[in-house]
C-alpha cells in the first residue's frame, strides 16, 4: 500500500515518520492471512511457540535503546523511562513464553462406569487487537504475547499517535522466526473505519482493548454483534490513602512515582490524594519539595523525569481540570500552569474538595490533588466514590488496617506501601466501569482459551 500518515513528536511539534495508512480494504485481507495463519498455528507444539517467544523477548532486549528513543519520539516519555517500559514490555513476553508450556486440560470423573470426560483448552481463534498510546511496547506484549502463547493469531492496531513502536515490534517478531501472518500490525489514521471491519466479521473471535471507558462500551456493544470474547482494561481514577501511620517520607516517594510516571499519563496513575489530618501537612510540604524538583524537558534528554503531554486535547484537559480546581477554591502549592509547547508543569494541588472535576474525571497528567480526611471509614468512602474501579493505593504501617482497607476498596488492583504494584505474573484488570478480563499472570493467558468438553462412551 502507498498511503501514509505523519506520527508527530509532541515534544517539537515536528514529523517523526510516516506511517503504514490502513484501510478497510487492507483490514479484510489482514483478516484473510489471521485465518489461514491460524489453523497452522494453533497446531504448533506449545514448545515451538515458546521458543519464539523467548526469542523474540531477546531481540526487544538488544533492540531496547532504539525502541526506547521511538517511544520518546513519537509520544514523550522521558527516555529512560522508556528503556524500563521495555523491559517490562519483555518481561510478558518471557512469562507467556513459559505459560505456553503450562495450558493444562482435565480429566473429571464420569457418573457412568462406560464414559470418559475431558476438558481441553483450545485457542479461542484470531484476535483483534486494540493498544493506547501511552505505553506503546508494554501494552502490546501484554496482549499479544499471551495471545500467542495460546496459539491464536493477532491483528494489532495501535493508537495513531505512537505506531513506530508496535511496527518495529512486528519487525522483530519475524526476525525471531514468528510467522509474519501470525502477528500483524495496522496503524491507521482512521481507527473507526479500520475497526469496523473486525467487528463486522465473525471470523475475528476475541476483541482485547485498552483505552477510554467511553470507546470500550461502544466496542463492547459492536462486538456482540458476533459474540466476540472481549477482554477490556479502561479508564481509572486511582486514589491514595496516606494514614495517620505512614511514613511520610516514604509515602512521598511512592506517591511521586505513581502520579509523575509518563506525565501522569497512565490508567493507574494517583489521580486523588487523600491525607489524614495528622500528616497531612507534613506529606504537603514534603511531597512539594519533590515535587518542584522534578525535572520536565525534552523526553531525549537523559536528565528529563516529565515530558510533553501527547496531544494538544489532553494538554487542554489537563489545564481545565486545574482551572475548575482553582476557580472552585483550591490553592496550587507548586505548579498550576502550563509549560512550553505541550509540557504541563507538575502540580500539587490543596483544599481539593467535592465538586471539582479533578475528583470526578480522569485527568491524565502531572496534577496531584491533595484532600484531608479524620476518619478512615470515610477516606475509604471516598475512595470508592466513584464507577471507576481499575487501581487504588494505600499507606500504613498497620497490618491489621492494611488488610481492612485493602479488602474494602473496591478496586482490581491495590498497592499496600506500594505505587507500583504492576507484575508480568499478577492478574492486571479492573471492576466496574473500568473494564472485564485480566491481562498477566496465568490469568492473561485463559483470555485467550476455550474449553472443550470431550465426552467418550467406551
Amino acid at each position: 500500500m502507498s498511503a501514509t500518515f505523519a506520527v508527530m513528536s509532541p515534544a517539537t511539534g515536528r514529523s517523526v515518520a510516516d506511517a503504514p495508512d490502513n484501510g478497510p480494504a487492507e483490514a479484510k485481507a489482514a483478516i484473510a492471512k489471521a485465518v489461514t495463519a491460524f489453523e497452522t498455528w494453533r497446531r504448533t507444539t506449545a514448545y515451538e511457540r515458546s521458543a519464539i517467544l523467548r526469542a523474540w523477548a531477546t531481540r526487544m532486549l538488544a533492540s531496547d535503546a532504539d525502541l526506547a528513543r521511538l517511544m520518546a519520539q513519537e509520544m514523550g516519555k522521558p527516555v529512560t523511562e522508556a528503556r524500563g517500559e521495555v523491559r517490562y514490555a519483555v518481561s510478558f513476553v518471557e512469562w507467556y513464553a513459559e505459560e505456553a508450556k503450562r495450558v493444562y486440560g482435565e480429566t473429571v470423573p464420569s457418573q457412568a462406569a462406560h464414559k470418559r470426560i475431558l476438558v481441553q483448552p483450545q485457542p479461542v481463534g484470531p484476535v483483534y487487537a486494540i493498544t493506547p498510546w501511552n505505553f506503546p511496547a508494554a501494552m502490546i506484549t501484554r496482549k499479544a504475547a499471551p495471545a500467542l502463547a495460546a496459539g491464536c493469531s493477532v491483528i494489532l492496531k495501535p493508537a495513531e499517535q505512537s505506531p513506530l513502536t508496535a511496527i518495529r515490534l512486528a519487525e522483530l517478531w519475524v526476525e525471531a522466526g514468528g510467522p509474519a501472518d501470525v502477528f500483524q500490525v495496522l496503524p491507521t489514521s482512521d481507527p473507526v473505519a479500520l475497526s469496523g471491519v473486525f467487528f463486522d466479521d465473525p471470523a475475528i473471535r476475541k476483541l482485547s482493548f485498552t483505552g477510554s471507558t467511553e470507546v470500550g462500551v461502544k466496542l463492547a456493544a459492536q462486538s456482540a454483534k458476533t459474540m466476540k470474547r472481549v477482554s477490556l482494561e479502561l479508564g481509572g481514577h486511582a486514589p491514595f490513602l496516606i494514614f495517620a501511620d505512614a511514613d511520610v517520607d516514604r509515602a512521598v516517594s511512592e506517591v511521586a512515582a505513581s502520579k509523575f510516571r509518563n506525565a501522569g499519563q497512565t490508567c493507574v496513575c494517583a489521580n486523588r490524594i487523600y491525607v489524614h489530618d495528622a500528616v497531612h501537612d507534613a506529606f504537603v510540604e514534603r511531597f512539594s519539595a519533590v515535587v518542584s524538583a522534578l525535572r520536565v524537558g525534552d523526553p531525549l534528554d537523559e536528565a528529563t523525569q516529565v515530558g510533553p503531554l501527547v496531544d494538544a486535547q489532553g494538554h487542554e484537559k489537563v489545564r481545565a481540570h486545574v482551572d475548575d480546581a482553582l476557580a472552585r477554591g483550591a490553592r496550587a502549592v507548586v505548579g498550576g500552569k502550563g509549560g512550553e509547547g505541550l509540557h504541563f508543569q507538575p502540580t500539587v494541588l490543596t483544599g481539593v474538595s467535592r465538586g471539582m472535576r479533578i475528583l470526578e474525571e480522569e485527568t491524565f497528567g502531572p496534577v496531584a490533588p491533595i484532600i484531608r480526611f479524620s476518619e478512615d471509614e470515610d477516606a475509604v468512602r471516598q475512595a470508592n466514590d466513584t464507577p471507576f474501579g481499575l487501581a487504588a493505593y494505600l499507606w500504613t504501617r498497620d497490618l491489621s488496617r492494611a488488610f481492612r482497607v485493602a479488602e474494602a476498596l473496591d478496586y482490581g488492583i491495590v498497592g499496600v506501601n506500594d505505587g507500583l504494584p504492576s507484575a508480568a505474573q499478577a492478574p492486571f484488570g479492573g471492576v466496574k466501569m473500568s473494564g472485564v478480563g485480566r491481562e498477566g499472570g496465568k490469568w492473561g493467558i485463559e483470555e485467550y482459551l476455550d474449553l472443550k468438553f470431550i465426552s467418550i462412551a467406551l
